[in-house]
C-alpha cells in the first residue's frame, strides 16, 4: 500500500514539472509576442493582412477537407451496408423464428400421434388374456416389452408377467427397476 502511494505521489510531481515547464515557456512567447507587437505598431499593419492565410496552409486545409470527406463518404456506404446487413440478419432471423415455430409443431404432433399409437397398443396388450399376452411378451425383446409393462396398472402387468419364463420375467422386471435408476434425486 505504501509503495501505491509513493508511486502516485512521484507522478505529481513529474507532472506538476511538466505543468511548470509548459507555463514557463508559454510565458515567454507572450512576452515576445507583446514586444514585438508594441514595436510593429497596429497603425502599419493592413487590417486584410491579418485575416489573409498563407497559401501553403491554405492548402493544406483544402487538402484535408478533401481527404475528410472522402472518408465521411466511405463512412457513409459503410454504414449503409451494414444497415443492409442488419436488415438481411433480422429478416433471415424472424424466418429461422417462423421455420422453428413450425418445426415445434409438427414435432409436438407427430410425438402426441406416436404417444397415442402407443397407448392404443398398451390398451390392446391389457385387453388379452394374460397367458395370451405373456406369449407374445415372451418373443419380445426385454427393452420392447418392458415399455408396455411399465406403463400398465400393476395388476395387468403382474397377470402377464406371470405367464412368461421367469428368466424372460425377470429380465423384463430388471429394465423396469432401474429405467429410472439414472433420474437425479434433488
Amino acid at each position: 500500500m505504501s509503495r501505491r502511494r509513493a508511486g502516485q505521489g512521484a507522478l505529481f510531481i513529474v507532472a506538476m514539472l511538466f505543468a511548470s515547464s509548459g507555463a514557463l515557456r508559454l510565458g515567454s512567447g507572450i512576452g515576445a509576442a507583446l514586444a514585438k507587437a508594441e514595436g510593429e505598431g497596429a497603425a502599419e499593419a493592413p487590417p486584410d493582412a491579418t485575416c489573409e492565410m498563407p497559401s501553403a496552409l491554405s492548402e493544406a486545409l483544402t487538402l484535408r477537407e478533401e481527404r475528410i470527406a472522402v472518408q465521411e463518404a466511405s463512412l457513409k456506404d459503410r454504414l449503409a451496408a451494414l444497415a443492409l446487413a442488419d436488415a438481411a440478419i433480422t429478416r433471415r432471423m424472424e424466418e429461422m423464428k417462423a421455420v422453428e415455430g413450425e418445426l415445434k409443431a409438427t414435432l409436438a404432433q407427430t410425438d402426441g400421434a406416436a404417444e397415442k399409437d402407443i397407448q392404443n397398443l398398451t390398451a390392446v396388450y391389457q385387453a388379452m388374456k394374460p397367458k395370451d399376452a405373456a406369449a407374445l411378451f415372451e418373443t419380445m425383446s426385454p427393452e420392447f416389452a418392458a415399455g408396455f409393462l411399465g406403463r400398465m396398472p400393476p395388476d395387468s402387468a403382474a397377470a402377464i408377467l406371470s405367464g412368461m419364463s421367469a428368466e424372460a420375467a425377470y429380465g423384463v422386471s430388471v429394465i423396469v427397476a432401474g429405467r429410472n435408476a439414472d433420474v437425479p434425486k434433488d
